[in-house]
């Protein structure tokens, strides 16, 4: 029987290639020009390092640009709150990866209530969709990069016919 997963992952070395892309940038801006700025990674943590508040919101949309363009879906940023303390502003950004179980329950609901006629199972961060027919598979794609789909960076892989 036809099957697939649905998983939500990155790779970890795209996403450093984009975190020193963006450092460039930073340092060859002009409205960064004298300015202590810096992006770091740290596992799946990117730490963001700036003078001002101000500074740390233009370097989220040059790391967000960044990623999207090495392939990286930005859904997968997961952003913390900025630290503010007298001369410097830090904020971090997790890069999430896996699907937490929460997550993966709604997405075998948005299946099942589409009345498909697929079998869904979760195996551990990742869920295994099961069909007799190609295009009922195809049919669970399209339904969860539509319109009313999780708002979650998802791929889907292992496809076995």
């Amino acid at each position: 029987m036809p099957s697939f997963d649905i998983v939500s992952e990155f790779d970890k070395h795209e996403a450093s290639n984009a975190v020193d892309q963006a450092n460039r940038e930073i340092q060859n801006r002009f409205d960064f020009k004298g300015v202590d700025a810096s992006f770091e990674l740290n596992g799946e943590v990117v730490s963001l390092q700036a003078d001002v508040d101000f500074q740390l919101k233009q370097m989220l949309d040059v790391l967000r640009n960044k990623l999207i363009a090495r392939g990286i879906d930005a859904r997968c940023m997961e952003e913390q709150d900025p630290v503010l303390s007298g001369v410097k502003a830090r904020q971090d950004v997790k890069l999430k990866q896996g699907l937490e179980q929460a997550d993966s329950k709604a997405i075998i609901k948005l299946i099942k209530d589409s009345k498909l006629k697929v079998q869904t199972q979760i195996q551990g961060d990742k869920v295994r969709v099961t069909g007799k027919k190609r295009d009922d598979l195809q049919q669970v794609i399209a339904l969860l990069k539509g319109e009313q789909g999780p708002d979650l960076a998802l791929q889907y892989d292992n496809f076995r016919d």
